[in-house]
């Protein structure tokens, strides 16, 4: 096929369109400012300092320094099944086939097409006033012309057609940078799902089994109060007492029994919370949270800090704040390429004929082929005032960066020093505990020696399973206070291939 010569011409405008630059400016990632350790960008009093390990890291799955089987099971199981952490992949595998379809824009679009029509033409149409004009020079039939030329017939057409605009300003190589932003906040946020899933797991399980231990050890108390109640009545029978004595103890009781309910309730809310998070209808995880020994209390544990600037690395928000500014940024780009002139490449090879067995002759054949340009005069300044609107978009991404970075470290701090606070706390009580016991052991030597009465000795069992309950509770808090921590620090567990399960999205959406 012989090149016209229009378009042997247009070659040098070609090559300078295809040398084209990108407009908009370049991402330049922020600096996040980081103290020089963890102490110094921190309230609270210096009691709540931690020890700092320069080379200690925290584990992935921190949540097995518990030493709980179960603990770990469920954990594997919300990965597999958990709802929130599926649909984050499936806004990953969006992402991945949106970047593929901006991809495919800086492509040539071919199309190619057939059709067979039949139709018939006017014999008073457009096309017929060269027989006018014929007719009348010739003075031939008119009429009978008009008739052979309206009679019906069937076209027959086949081609190809061809198109490509040329990215001479970046247009599709910032579309493509911005995808690839979107692309990068939707793998943040999948990893701040599995972050925040972990730690849900671990906080509302630890709660579960804390809540089980105060509901045993509440029974064991009623016992102890009924116990005593029973002793007091005796005495009053036998003249030692007054009826007031009666009455304080049947209320004691009365209301210690009224608070088991709401601990029950409390424990039924906990377990249908987890299987929440696990994807589970209520009450499908009984067996497996039925409590083995309820006065066990869980390992505790220990931390060491390695150097805070690690926090900018593993915080998945911090990554998709900045991959937000970075596609907003990409975007101004985008607005800023359509100020300028587009130029479009586009060509086509056509069949057609009015008879089947003539369509694929070479003279049916017809074609076309050149550039057009598109130059943007007036549009009462709606492309700037879209640049404009990019920039500020970019300006709020900017300002929301920094605030996560803020937040991210008035979240670590508020975790440190509570799981410090707590952790002081804890040894608090476990002396309580310890003292409490001692004083439970001598009143039972007392009562053995008949120094004593029983009551001292339900007495001291009561003061025992008090301060039991609430280091049951201390112990449930500096759980979910280390918990806290890793979900501060953006300890997220990585994800593997196969944890999604089938049919999330997330492999087929990368096809």
């Amino acid at each position: 096929m012989p090149v016209p010569p229009y378009a042997l011409r247009s070659a040098p405008l070609i090559a300078m369109a295809l040398a084209g630059c990108t407009v908009g400016p370049n991402h330049i990632p922020p600096e996040t400012a980081a103290p020089a350790d963890w102490s110094s960008w921190r309230s609270g009093d210096a009691s709540l300092r931690l020890p700092v390990a320069s080379d200690a890291t925290l584990p992935p799955d921190w949540w097995r320094a518990f030493n709980d089987p179960v603990l770990d099971d469920l954990q594997q199981r919300a990965v597999a099944a958990s709802p929130d952490l599926r649909t984050a992949a499936l806004h990953v595998a969006q992402a991945r086939v949106q970047r593929g379809a901006t991809a495919a824009a800086g492509l040539p679009a071919i199309n190619a097409g057939a059709g067979v029509t039949r139709q018939r033409q006017s014999e008073n149409g457009a096309g017929t006033r060269l027989l006018d004009v014929v007719s009348g020079n010739s003075g031939g039939d008119r009429d009978t012309l008009a008739k052979l030329l309206a009679e019906p017939f069937t076209l027959y057409q086949g081609g190809l057609d061809a198109a490509w605009e040329i990215d001479l300003w970046g247009k599709v190589r910032r579309s493509l940078e911005a995808a690839d932003a979107d692309l990068a906040e939707r793998a943040a946020l999948l990893a701040q799902a599995r972050l925040t899933l972990a730690s849900d797991v671990t906080r509302t399980y630890l709660e579960l089994r804390a809540t089980q231990r105060k509901i045993a050890m509440t029974r064991q108390d009623i016992a102890a109060l009924e116990s005593r109640a029973g002793i007091v009545a005796a005495q009053v029978r036998r003249g030692q007492g007054t009826h007031l004595d009666i009455d304080r103890q049947q209320s004691e009781l009365q209301g210690l029994r009224a608070s088991l309910p709401d601990l029950l309730a409390q424990e039924g809310a906990q377990a249908s919370q987890l299987g929440l998070l696990l994807g589970e209808r209520p009450g499908a995880l009984a067996d497996l949270l039925k409590p083995a020994d309820a006065t066990a209390a869980a390992a505790l544990p220990d931390i060491a800090l390695g150097l805070p600037s690690e926090l900018a690395l593993r915080r998945p928000d911090i990554r998709a704040a900045e991959a937000r500014l970075h596609g907003a940024t990409a975007r101004i780009g985008v607005a800023t390429a359509d100020l300028y002139p587009s130029i479009r490449l586009g060509g086509g090879f056509n069949l057609e004929s009015y008879k089947a067995n003539s369509l694929f002759d070479w003279a049916s054949r017809s074609w076309s082929i050149g550039p057009s340009i598109d130059l943007p005069i007036f549009d009462g300044g709606r492309r700037r005032r879209v640049v404009q609107l990019r920039e500020l978009e970019q300006r709020e991404a900017a300002v929301a960066y920094q605030k996560t970075v803020l937040r991210a470290w008035q979240e670590i701090g508020d975790a440190l020093n509570g799981y410090a606070a707590e952790r002081q706390r804890n040894a608090a009580l476990r002396e309580k505990v310890t003292t409490s016991r001692d004083a439970l052991d001598l009143a039972s030597a007392r009562y053995r020696g008949g120094i004593t009465t029983y009551l001292e000795v339900i007495d001291a069992q009561r003061g025992w399973i008090q301060s039991t309950r609430d280091l049951a509770d201390s112990d449930a808090r500096i759980g979910t206070r280390y918990a806290a921590i890793n979900k501060a620090i953006g300890n997220a567990p990585a994800l593997a291939d196969g944890d999604m399960g089938q049919g999330d999205g997330l492999e087929q959406g990368g096809r």
